[in-house]
């Protein structure tokens, strides 16, 4: 396909899945807007989740001339995928022609937080202000709205974890008497802005703010974050869900959430034609206690967040579940304002087959195993880098599966080479490959990864086989460069909101 090409199917109405099969640090450094990461080192643990449905048009883009797109395209057919095709000239060819390139991950979600606060106003607090009013112990309540892996990691002195969708859900409570400001804060910009606007969408009668530019902010101010924080908003009261509902209902009516039976759910699940996301909007230990059969857990806050890393088919049809039908329309009303056409709320879940527990992955082919107990030879690491860094099997190298080859360089006279990984999935997968590199080597994998190790680990990044630029690294992981890392980053999200407007195929709604 040429970009030509690509730009029109982009602007048009037709189902279409743009995904860059390059690693994600790569894809970091410049990608058409609307390209998903779905690099080539882990395609098929991804794909599924990302284009579920093997008939939807899918198109593989790399640099250019590096041959991934193919080897990608050759993958994708194995697995049963009938209609791709490779970005002619990748993404130098795009750009040639005249196609705008973004820096960054998650970039529509990004973009589209910077487009919220502009439309709207929504209004911020200076980390100082903040400061101020905490001394002077004005009332407020700080809600942080990261999941609680990111929070626990840091968080504004204070904060209560109520991650994304949330939000509106258990604030009620919270924030029981209208004159307490409420102040949403995430790590930088994006989450702290829809969360602040959600709640002011929903109606609710306090004041609320977003932390101008989150705890990043509040660090480069010179304040210190707390640390381990397991400060959780509990499920609302009786009176608080009543409230939340309420104003579910006047999100629902003002961003025209359209709401889908059990009956029309069934008949889209039915139709080889279009493309279904069924989503569960839910925390995990809801989704995990019981979840429609067949869903996918994606939290709401996180599913706005970073849509690229939960939905890659345009124009498909997104169906989102949550019983007490709050989280799910809220999500709802921010997909739809970010051009989703066909987002539908699931009106009742009476009569759908249900499951319980975390949903299983994808089937791989299993290689030949070893325990940990049982361990010898040359270990070659394939988790990623920043995983690397902070822990892995002493003496082990590291690699990159799309890799392989560079890794040879490296260890080149081994008798016995074990794979390993987080959790020995993409070992397994990456095994055959690596028995054709190694034709004299016996290649075996660690049974369940890194996760079986239990002996001490060792950190560090001395025996790296390729350039760790595998994963895009957050400011934080740069260690003593974090604050200037945090800086670029701040200046890079704000910028987006201008280089938007020179792409003609990106369109957020208002209302």
């Amino acid at each position: 396909m040429t970009s030509a090409e690509l730009q029109a199917a982009l602007a048009g109405g037709g189902e279409l899945a743009l995904l860059d099969v390059r690693e994600q640090g790569v894809h970091y450094r410049g990608h058409p807007f609307f390209a998903c990461p779905a690099p080539l080192s882990r395609l098929e643990l991804v794909v599924g989740d990302l284009v579920p449905r093997r008939g939807a048009k899918v198109v593989l883009l790399d640099g250019g001339g590096e041959g991934l797109a193919e080897k990608a395209a050759a993958r994708l057919t194995a697995l049963g995928y009938s209609d791709v095709s490779a970005l002619e000239g990748g993404c130098a060819a795009w750009k040639a022609s005249g196609g705008e390139l973004f820096r960054g991950v998650n970039v529509p979600s990004k973009a589209f937080g910077e487009f919220v606060e502009h439309h709207y106003g929504t209004p911020r607090v200076p980390p100082e202000e903040l400061k101020r009013h905490l001394a002077e112990g004005k009332r407020l309540v700080i809600l942080d709205s990261r999941p609680l892996e990111e929070y626990h990691r840091m968080n504004i002195p204070g904060g209560i974890d109520v991650p994304g969708a949330e939000l509106a859900y258990r604030v009620h409570d919270l924030a029981s008497d209208p004159d307490t400001l409420v102040v949403v804060n995430c790590a930088g910009r994006t989450r702290s802005i829809i969360g602040c606007q959600s709640l002011r969408n929903a109606g609710i009668p306090n004041p609320v703010v977003a932390l101008k530019d989150g705890t990043m902010g509040w660090e480069l101010a010179g304040f210190e974050c707390e640390r381990g924080s397991q400060r959780v908003a509990p499920p609302p009261s009786q009176q608080g869900k009543v409230k939340a509902l309420a104003a579910a209902e006047r999100v629902a009516s003002r961003f025209h959430v359209k709401f889908a039976t059990e009956e029309k759910l069934e008949s889209w699940q039915r139709d080889l034609q279009r493309t279904l996301y069924l989503l569960d909007v839910r925390t995990r230990g809801e989704f995990e206690q019981a979840h429609v059969a067949g869903s996918r857990h994606a939290p709401g806050g996180q599913l706005v967040q970073a849509t690229d890393e939960y939905v890659a088919v345009r124009n498909a049809r997104l169906v989102l579940v949550d019983p007490e039908r709050v989280r799910a329309v809220m999500t709802a009303s921010w997909l739809n304002q970010m051009g989703w056409n066909d987002v539908y709320v699931l009106d009742d879940l009476a009569g759908l087959a249900m499951e319980s527990g975390p949903r299983k992955p994808a089937p791989v082919p299993r290689w030949k195993t070893v325990t940990a107990a049982g361990i010898s030879g040359s270990v070659l690491d394939l988790s990623t880098s920043l995983h690397f860094r902070g822990g892995h099997i002493p003496g082990a190298w590291w690699g990159v599966r799309s890799r392989l080859e560079e890794a040879t360089k490296s260890l080149k006279e081994v008798n016995r080479l074990v794979l390993t990984s987080e959790d020995s999935l993409l070992a397994h997968l990456a095994a055959p490959e690596a028995a054709a590199l190694w034709p004299d080597t016996e290649v075996v994998v660690l049974e369940g990864g890194n996760a079986a190790w239990t002996r001490p680990m060792e950190s560090g990044f001395e025996r790296a086989t390729t350039a760790p630029d595998d994963v895009a690294y957050k400011p934080y992981d740069h260690g003593a460069d974090y604050r200037q890392r945090a800086r670029d980053y701040l200046d890079w999200e704000v910028a987006l909101v201008e280089q938007i407007k020179r792409d003609p195929a990106i369109r957020f709604r208002t209302y």
